[in-house]
């Protein structure tokens, strides 16, 4: 089964989520798809079997066959290419590697070259295998990277657990795709609200079925919770905010291993989610 967890912003506790059920779960496989900003392995601290580079095709010129005539130019929507004083130009670090410029040029003066853009670490922490994948500052995407992390996952696999980018971009849509669930983690407040509707419209448009995690509860006004009672979206769990769960999330340990009074927390979320909450 592959569970997406995912939120709507940064700071939700997607990541605390998602490494303490990888943890309370028996042989598990955790993916961090957050390749922007993967915080995964810091909780973990896998030992590293083994690391890949993540390479695209990235468009080059043989000046002596282009003739200007800026079909390619013309085609690239993200502005990677520009003709100026009779030289096309590549913007390799916005260059979307779509092969769009090669098939347009009549002249057959464009062709690829390999770059790398990123790379995956492949380790083991206890029971848990982690996949993590670091997408080099400055480029354009790092859907390239997880769709390889997607790849490495094994049929024998029983739980694995990916760890998406937050908020509602085509990188999360990549993410959570072929995801059998999808738990969506939401802070009590109202700007988180605002990025939990967005990703609540992103899982119903892929018609995923998911459920919602309120993290950081207190007794005072939860309007996270009111939006889910409002829409009659499950909520699997609440979990407290206190200063112990605090405490050793910012010492860079994970809950039910450091804590394992909170491990049927996590367990029970997992057993709900596998009778169907949120189809």
């Amino acid at each position: 089964m592959k569970i997406a967890v995912l939120s709507g912003k940064g700071g939700t506790g997607k990541t605390f989520v998602a490494v303490n059920l990888a943890a309370a779960s028996f042989q598990s496989t955790y993916l961090d798809c957050d390749v922007e900003e993967p915080n995964g392995h810091l909780f973990f601290k896998p030992s590293i079997d083994n690391s890949e580079e993540v390479r695209v095709k990235i468009p080059f010129v043989i000046p002596s066959l282009c003739n200007g005539s800026r079909k390619c130019v013309e085609f690239c929507r993200y502005n990677a290419l520009a003709y100026v004083q009779e030289k096309l130009i590549v913007f390799e670090d916005i260059c979307h590697s779509c092969g769009g410029c090669v098939l347009v040029c009549p002249n057959d003066a464009i062709k690829e070259k390999d770059k790398g853009i990123g790379m995956i670490q492949d380790g083991k922490s206890d029971d848990v295998r982690v996949i993590s994948g670091f997408l080099n500052p400055g480029k354009a995407s790092g859907i390239p990277i997880i769709k390889r992390i997607l790849q490495k996952t094994k049929p024998e696999d029983k739980r694995v657990f990916i760890d998406c980018p937050p908020g509602s971009s085509c990188i999360v849509m990549e993410s959570i795709k072929n995801a059998d669930f999808c738990l969506i983690v939401a802070e009590p407040t109202i700007f988180g609200v605002h990025n939990l509707a967005m990703v609540h419209e992103l899982v119903s448009v892929f018609k995923k079925p998911f459920a919602v995690v309120l993290n950081k509860c207190s007794n005072e006004e939860n309007p996270a919770k009111t939006y889910c009672l409002e829409q009659k979206i499950d909520i699997i769990a609440e979990i407290p905010y206190n200063e112990e769960i605090g405490t050793v999330c910012s010492n860079g340990f994970i809950l039910v291993r450091k804590l394992p009074k909170y491990r049927s927390m996590f367990e029970n979320i997992l057993v709900t989610i596998e009778k169907g909450v949120g189809k």
